[in-house]
């Protein structure tokens, strides 16, 4: 779990502003870090949770057992696939390789068009700003193309990206949202 407090405060936040919201939270199934947290407030303020969990994690006993459902998996890959069918959109909170990981696929995925569905990176305090590096750097070098800064969204902060989610689930919609 990140130590800053204001990605806890904001995990908090965002976790109950999406039940407030009316949206449904589509995550991997945990209870422990920030997504154990988002998970916490939204049930918490009344909101559905769905959590998708691979069954060797489950059996590690980190499987969030007080969420509306959970969907155990064989496997990480299968796990994936099952969020992002739930999922309308996606949005990259602060964390750690698991996120980076997450993220970098949907990201691919978009660009080979597998999907449409908006992705948004909640840029609190600037704990985005590597990954964009990374990206503008290989756009730079030639890696990828200029079109790639077109794949993802930068929200500055969780209001700003709840009333983003909610501005895409009126034009688009859908009203969960995966993380």
């Amino acid at each position: 779990m990140g130590s800053d407090p204001a990605h806890a405060a904001a995990a908090a936040g965002f976790g109950t502003a999406l039940a407030h919201a009316g949206m449904r939270l589509v995550y991997g199934g945990g209870r422990v870090g920030l997504m154990g947290v988002i998970a916490d407030t939204a049930i918490a303020a009344g909101g559905t949770v769905i959590g998708v969990i691979p069954e060797f994690l489950r059996a590690r006993e980190v499987a969030h057992h007080g969420i509306s459902e959970t969907i155990v998996t064989d496997s990480m890959h299968t796990r994936k696939r099952r969020m992002f069918e739930l999922a309308d959109a996606f949005v990259a909170l602060p964390g750690g390789l698991g996120t980076f990981d997450e993220t970098f696929e949907i990201l691919t995925w978009r660009q080979l068009k597998l999907h449409d569905k908006p992705i948004l990176l909640c840029n609190i305090n600037g704990a985005f700003a590597p990954l964009i590096a990374i990206i503008e750097a290989a756009i730079a070098g030639g890696f990828a193309r200029s079109e790639a800064r077109g794949l993802f969204e930068v929200t500055p902060t969780v209001a700003a990206t709840i009333e983003r989610l909610r501005h895409l689930a009126t034009v688009r919609g859908g009203a969960s949202a995966l993380l």
